[in-house]
Order: C-alpha cells, then sequence, then structure tokens
C-alpha cells in the first residue's frame, strides 16, 4: 500500500502594486472618517477644556453633556417633527409619480416615448440658484386660503414637498424607466390577454417586481430630502417650521458660538438618515447591483 504526499500549497508573492492598492484604500478611508471622528472628539469634550488646552491636546474627561444640551436647546424634536412631514409625503409621492412615468415610457411604445423621458430628466439639469427668483416669485403668488397656515404656498411644508417632488421626479423616472425595460414582455403581454387593465398592469404586477430599485431609490430621497437646507432657507421664513437641517442655527449666538454643541446637535441630526440606510442596506445594495451580472 503505498501513500502519496499532497505538495503543500505555496503563498502567492506578494505583489507590490498590490500593497500600495491597500495602502491607497486604507487612507482614503481615514481621509473619508477623520471629519466624523474629529466631530464625535470635539462634541464630548467641553468647551472650557478645549478653551483652555487647544482642540489638539489630550482630554481630561469625555462626556455627553453637549449632546444633552443640543437636543434641548436647538428644540431637536420639534424640528425632528418637521422633517417627518416634509420627507415622507415628499418620498412617496416622487416614488408613485416616477414610477407611473417610467412604466408609460418602458412598457408602451410610442413617438414621443424618448421625448417624455428627455423632458422629465432634463429637470435635474437646471442648478437650483437659476430658478430660485422666480420660483420665490411664484410661491408668494400662489394662495392656498385655509389649506395651508400661512394662507400660501410660501412658508408651508407643502411647498417644499412638492419643490422637492419636482426636483427628484426625473431621475427616479430615469431609474425606473431603465429597470422596467429589462422585465420581460411577455408578462405584460399575458396579462393583457387575460383582460388586465393598465392599472392592474402598472400595480399588481409591474411594481412589485421593481421592488430593490424602489427601496434604493427611497435611501437615496430620504437621505437628499432630509439633508436640504437650501429650499428650506429660502422657501421658508417661520422659524417654527424650519426642518432639522434648519434646527442647528438654534445652538449658534449673537457673539458667540459653542463649536462642540454644533457637533454634537450635527452628530444628532445624522442620527436618523443612518438608521434609514441600515434599515434599507440589503434593498439598497441590492438596487445598486441591478443588471451587474447580466450578460
Amino acid at each position: 500500500m503505498s501513500t502519496t504526499t499532497l505538495p503543500l500549497k505555496q503563498r502567492a508573492p506578494i505583489r507590490p502594486a498590490r500593497v500600495l492598492l491597500h495602502v491607497f484604500l486604507a487612507g482614503t478611508a481615514l481621509a473619508w472618517l477623520a471629519p466624523l471622528l474629529w466631530a464625535i472628539f470635539s462634541a464630548l469634550r467641553p468647551y472650557s477644556e478645549t478653551s483652555a488646552k487647544g482642540y489638539v491636546s489630550w482630554p481630561d474627561k469625555l462626556t455627553f453633556d453637549n449632546f444633552t444640551n443640543a437636543f434641548q436647546q436647538s428644540d431637536m424634536l420639534h424640528y425632528f417633527g418637521n422633517t417627518l412631514i416634509i420627507a415622507v409625503p415628499a418620498v412617496l409621492l416622487t416614488l408613485f409619480l416616477s414610477s407611473c412615468v417610467a412604466f408609460y415610457v418602458s412598457r408602451f411604445d410610442f413617438r414621443l416615448n424618448l421625448a417624455l423621458l428627455l423632458v422629465f430628466t432634463a429637470g435635474n439639469l437646471l442648478p437650483q440658484q437659476v430658478i430660485i427668483t422666480p420660483l420665490y416669485r411664484l410661491y408668494l403668488l400662489t394662495n392656498l386660503p385655509g389649506i395651508t397656515a400661512s394662507g400660501k404656498l410660501y412658508d408651508s411644508a407643502l411647498g417644499l414637498v412638492l419643490i422637492h417632488v419636482a426636483f427628484q421626479s426625473g431621475f427616479c423616472a430615469f431609474v425606473l424607466s431603465n429597470y422596467m425595460r429589462s422585465l420581460p414582455h411577455e408578462l405584460t403581454e399575458a396579462a393583457l390577454v387575460d383582460g388586465a387593465s393598465v392599472w392592474r398592469l402598472y400595480w399588481q404586477i409591474t411594481l412589485p417586481l421593481c421592488k430593490p430599485a424602489m427601496a434604493a431609490l427611497a435611501t437615496l430621497l430620504s437621505i437628499w430630502i432630509y439633508n436640504d437646507f437650501f429650499w428650506a432657507l429660502v422657501l421658508i421664513s417661520t422659524g417654527d417650521n424650519m426642518p432639522i437641517t434648519s434646527a442647528l442655527n438654534n445652538l449658534s449666538g449673537q457673539y458667540f458660538t459653542d463649536p462642540n454643541l454644533v457637533a454634537a446637535g450635527s452628530l444628532l441630526t445624522a442620527i436618523p438618515t443612518l438608521i434609514v440606510y441600515f434599515a434599507l442596506q440589503r434593498q439598497f445594495v441590492n438596487g445598486l447591483t441591478l443588471g451587474s451580472n447580466k450578460g
């Protein structure tokens, strides 16, 4: 009886190019995380200590007092509610309207199919600063008595919802139309033969197959709308109506601003976006990798 010995597997030599790649990736990750780590470090230190010893110094103590003070002084819970009133309807309306447009241009053939999609997508190419003056005047002239507290489209949550829907629908319609084109046409053809209506084709057949793309877009939209500061600053004048991104102004005094307190407030405002991302992380990744394995 003979025995055979298997050769030991030799480790592949470490190539200099691979070492440089890992060093570059580690450096990039550290550079990306450095501002966040510095904000956390500053938020955990009292301002009296940093003013005496400087920010680049070893801390004597770390405390969560800045987070508590920032939450209370900025009335953050109230502004979280304002942001929720704006973000949730804006995300749902954007996804619904853009999916309707995407369904129409991707599942039906007509002469102006591509032109219609280009019109929706072209809206994203306009810089916000270009249209702010006519849009501001339009909001002031639009009267909505009994619908908004201000009686106008200006200084209302409805105005912010509408502008977010208008600006984000083009991108979402473009993404969803490309995804819907990849779905088999035999599904809709078979449903049409069975007598299904257009609404049923959209709501019960096509839309359930678009859940990964919808989840990815919902994640992006939630983060974009939540972090918006420009439109809220221009189209809202009453302080109590502003979203969470404007609540940080309450932490700044007329003659003095505590940077450590502002850092703590900024970190608190970032928590909801992290919750949304981690809750939809799997769907978000699946949505980003759609079509990556198709030949």
